[in-house]
């Protein structure tokens, strides 16, 4: 009768012991959830950096284009130094952005050209923050600094150009000089004036967002 009843006892607690196989529903696996996550976050910091980017050049067109840049929009460049899903958000954010400021301008096969490099400077940029995160925050957040600033005045030119802007972008109001005509001129004046404005929002702006983020993750974990 003992052995019977120690028998029903380990039956009866196994049958209350919950079962940890997986009931095979889409979404039920742990497996899933990161890669759910994962895209859900991508996808909400591509629609938050777009709108933004977005919002900037609309209320605020003469200091989010041109050689002389202070998109607010870019402050979110920090966001690969806490999530490696921010590398396609951003992008996804940047690329959407100039597309439909594309639509909204008509600036045609003019525009494409921002839609493209831009794009790729930020890809380039936020790589550099992602990978450089665990060393220095200062050399990481450089990334989009140093790639925007080498990137958008090799075809800003271009369009300045065709668009007969030239003359009112690319005057040195303190020298009196006007860098206008000279490809090597314009690049170097968007040189040091896009890097400038980078600087200003990415370090100005986004620093202080990190260390606020910085201190959200902590309190998580």
């Amino acid at each position: 009768m003992e052995g019977d009843s120690s028998k029903h006892t380990e039956c009866s607690d196994k049958s209350s012991t919950p079962s940890k196989v997986s009931s095979g529903l889409p979404g039920s696996s742990s497996e899933g959830n990161p890669r759910i996550r994962y895209i859900a976050r991508a996808g909400l910091i591509a629609a938050v950096h777009a709108v933004a980017t977005l919002l900037v050049l609309q209320f605020m067109s003469f200091f989010a284009w041109g050689p002389m840049q202070f998109r607010i929009s870019e402050a979110l460049t920090v966001l690969p130094l806490f999530f490696a899903e921010a590398v396609p958000g951003l992008t996804l954010g940047t690329f959407l952005a100039n597309l439909i400021n594309v639509a909204m301008t008509g600036s045609g096969a003019l525009g494409m050209l921002d839609v493209v490099f831009g794009t790729l400077a930020t890809l380039i940029g936020a790589i550099w923050t992602y990978r450089l995160r665990h060393r220095n925050i200062l050399l990481a957040l450089a990334g989009p600094v140093i790639v925007n600033a080498l990137i958008v005045p090799a075809y800003l030119p271009i369009i300045m150009n065709a668009l007969g802007y030239s003359e009112v972008f690319y005057q040195i109001p303190l020298l009196g000089i006007s860098a206008a005509g000279s490809f090597a001129l314009m690049y170097l004046f968007g040189l040091v004036s896009v890097g400038i404005g980078q600087t200003v929002v990415v370090y100005a702006l986004g620093l202080p967002l990190a260390r606020i983020l910085s201190r959200i993750t902590i309190r998580q974990n």
